[in-house]
This record gives structure tokens, C-alpha cells and sequence, in this order.
């Protein structure tokens, strides 16, 4: 049996760290607003949630997008754009195999926004 190492990334620590502040703790300037709302905004869609639960689910925690298109019933364009919208968002890596393009979860990405969420972070 073969053992995986995994990284281990600590997000109980938010001192110095304004990308993991939770909301609650101090006001956030227009910039780093527009950067939430956009990661938020792009969470909001029910297939790309599907998508992303997906992913992360699979052996290894990486999917191809072939794998894809059939759970979400979309067009494999249709797919790719969600997994774009998700890319540029911060959540998914992309890398190339022959014609196929397989995504994985961004180490950390879920675990900070819902750190910048919790209110009882605050107390």
C-alpha cells in the first residue's frame, strides 16, 4: 500500500493574514470586497457547487473534464466555462494531459473563504 503525503495548510491563525480576517472582525476596503464577491459569485451557481463537490471527490481529488460533463448533464463547453468561472475565481487548478484537461482543488481555497465567513472567528 502506497502512503500520500498531503500538504497541510493552517488556517486557525489569522493574525497579520487580511486575506483570512473574518468580515466581522474589521471593515474591508472596496478592493478586497470586489475580490469576495466575485469568489462568492462565483460559488452561487448550483452546477458549479456540483462541480466542485465533483472534484473533490474524486481519486485524488482531481477530475477530468470528460468525467464531468455526464454527472452535471450540461455540453462539454458548457462545463469548461463553469470550470473557468471557478479557475479565475481561485478555486481550481487546471492542468493538460494529451486532449484532455483534468482540474484539482486549490489547497486552502475552500478553508479561507469559509474562514473569512465565520463570525465566531471573531469573538
Amino acid at each position: 500500500m502506497a502512503t500520500t503525503l498531503l500538504q497541510i495548510t493552517d488556517v486557525s491563525d489569522t493574525t497579520g493574514a487580511a486575506c483570512c480576517t473574518p468580515l466581522t472582525r474589521e471593515t474591508i476596503d472596496a478592493g478586497r470586497a470586489q475580490a469576495l464577491a466575485r469568489k462568492l459569485k462565483a460559488l452561487a451557481d448550483p452546477t458549479r457547487l456540483r462541480l466542485v463537490s465533483i472534484v473533490a471527490a474524486s481519486v485524488g481529488e482531481e477530475a477530468c473534464v470528460c468525467d464531468l460533463i455526464e454527472p452535471v448533464g450540461l455540453s462539454q463547453p458548457t462545463v469548461s466555462h463553469h470550470l473557468k468561472v471557478l479557475m479565475d475565481a481561485g478555486f481550481l487548478t487546471r492542468s493538460k494531459r494529451g486532449t484532455w484537461a483534468y482540474y484539482r482543488l486549490v489547497p486552502g481555497a475552500l478553508g479561507e473563504l469559509s474562514q473569512l465567513l465565520d463570525v465566531t472567528a471573531s469573538r
